[in-house]
């Protein structure tokens, strides 16, 4: 039995510890706000975070994460970095498909957990391991700017 923590909640699962997290979050609990993208860690569509950490879920076998708490889309809004991310993805209308957008503001807000005042090579440098397929790159950055101008108030 494997015993984890997701979004606050205790969760077990019976079944194979080298499952992707992903297709337990997915598949098993039945929280669809992570995405599956590439499958091979390279685009972020399916990160969640693990203890705080950005985790790429689609390489992360569940077994692994036993005693951690993962953090998904799900819970965001939550926690203030996450609502505060929220809010300003929705003022700088950063979502086109809306694909990826889960797991980029999973990313960000392991940013703004860190750097408060990012610079642009600050956030650059964090989402560059999250592609967006309708390249919404400068409002992703915009809604961070803001983000983070909002927790900073």
């Amino acid at each position: 039995m494997i015993d984890l923590t997701i979004n606050g909640r205790a969760v077990q699962f019976d079944g194979d510890p080298e499952m992707p997290l992903l297709w337990f979050l997915r598949d098993e609990a039945g929280m669809t706000g992570t995405k599956f993208g590439c499958g091979i860690a390279m685009c972020g569509a399916c990160t969640v975070q693990v203890d705080g950490e950005p985790v790429r879920s689609c390489q992360t076998p569940v077994g692994s994460v036993t005693g951690q708490d993962i953090t998904t889309i799900e819970a965001a809004e939550q926690d203030r970095i996450g609502a505060a991310l929220q809010a300003a993805w929705v003022e700088n209308q950063v979502p086109q498909c809306g694909y990826c957008q889960s797991g980029q503001i999973m990313q960000a807000m392991a940013l703004l957990a860190e750097t408060i005042e990012p610079t642009d090579a600050d956030i650059d440098a964090a989402m560059s391991g999250n592609i967006c397929r309708c390249a919404t790159y400068s409002r992703i950055r915009a809604a961070i700017h803001r983000a983070a101008e909002t927790l900073r108030a």
